[in-house]
């Protein structure tokens, strides 16, 4: 009898611990039918993996953003925001991904660009949670701004994106503010680079390198200062 009650409870424990993996495996976003299945398991393996992240602090900019530099924070921020994802055609082909606010801004759209160029699991994060901060309707959805014509670096190098190579002069791919897209996400990236306790060399590296491309798409020099201030001075 006490090997019966002993198998049933362990019996038990499996049923419970498959149960909880199971929950904390489903994604509180639902998915059309035209994602790709395989596209579907790497955006639900996205989220779960930066649900891990722990962070010793955060910058001032990402506290008034998202809060603290850890995995719940970033789970509920984009949760909060993202209701669905499907797959679409917006930008004229020069888009990764798209929030529609005039036909619903809780929908994150996905385009081909997106599947056919092969970035790091950060990267791919890092447009999820561009496009998460383009739901808020309460904050106008923040528009971009149009990127100069030219668009150079320092250097006199033309700038380009760093997903499809296609160039940003002239188009609406730039921002005014910290508290944007572009801004948004690349604080995240950058607090994820410095104070991500447990993430890989590789994860940090990442983090930083997609971090400084985006920091080029911030075109107000107040929002530059604000954004240097908080993570580039020291």
């Amino acid at each position: 009898m006490k090997k019966s009650n002993l198998l049933g409870v362990g019996i038990l424990g499996v049923i419970v611990g498959l149960a909880l993996a199971s929950s904390s495996a489903r994604a509180d976003y639902s998915f059309d039918n035209d994602v790709p299945a395989d596209i579907k398991a790497q955006m639900i393996a996205d989220m779960q993996f930066i649900g891990t992240v722990q962070g010793t602090t955060a910058s001032p900019l990402h506290q008034q953003i998202f809060g603290n530099a850890d995995g719940p924070t970033y789970t509920k921020f984009f949760n909060d925001r993202v209701q669905s994802v499907g797959m679409s055609d917006c930008g004229m082909g020069n888009a990764v991904a798209c929030v529609n606010a005039g036909f619903d801004s809780s929908k994150m759209w996905l385009t081909e660009n997106f599947i056919k160029f092969s970035h790091p699991q950060i990267a791919r994060i890092m447009v999820m949670f561009h496009e998460s901060r383009h739901t808020e309707d309460n904050n106008d959805n923040w528009p971009h701004a149009t990127c100069p014509s030219p668009f150079l670096d320092p250097s006199g190098n033309e700038i380009k994106s760093i997903w499809t190579g296609y160039s940003l002069a002239g188009e609406p791919g730039c921002d005014v503010t910290p508290f944007g897209s572009y801004g948004s996400s690349m604080i995240m990236l950058k607090n994820i680079q410095k104070f991500c306790t447990n993430c890989t060399d590789k994860v940090k590296m990442d983090a930083g390198l997609y971090a400084d491309d985006q920091f080029k798409r911030i075109i107000d020099s107040t929002a530059v200062q604000q954004i240097t201030t908080d993570l580039y001075s020291n």
